[in-house]
């Protein structure tokens, strides 16, 4: 498990802010339960619970200016 600043990156972070938004609304118009709070705990718990390990113990390059 990684402790500090994630190293940052900036294709992955175009991806995320382009392409994340279509694929949200088509998900959403096949299954209503897509993208609501505390789903991801019941489709895959041990991926959700790293997940959570993990943003509190990391921090962002961008946090470093908030």
């Amino acid at each position: 498990m990684k402790i500090g600043m994630r190293t940052p990156s900036l294709k992955k972070m175009l991806k995320v802010r382009t392409t994340g938004k279509y694929k949200k609304r088509a998900m959403k118009t096949v299954n209503p339960l897509y993208g609501k709070k505390g789903m991801g705990l019941i489709n895959n718990p041990k991926k959700t619970i790293y997940n959570k390990v993990y943003k509190k113990t990391t921090f962002s390059f961008w946090d470093l200016f908030k």
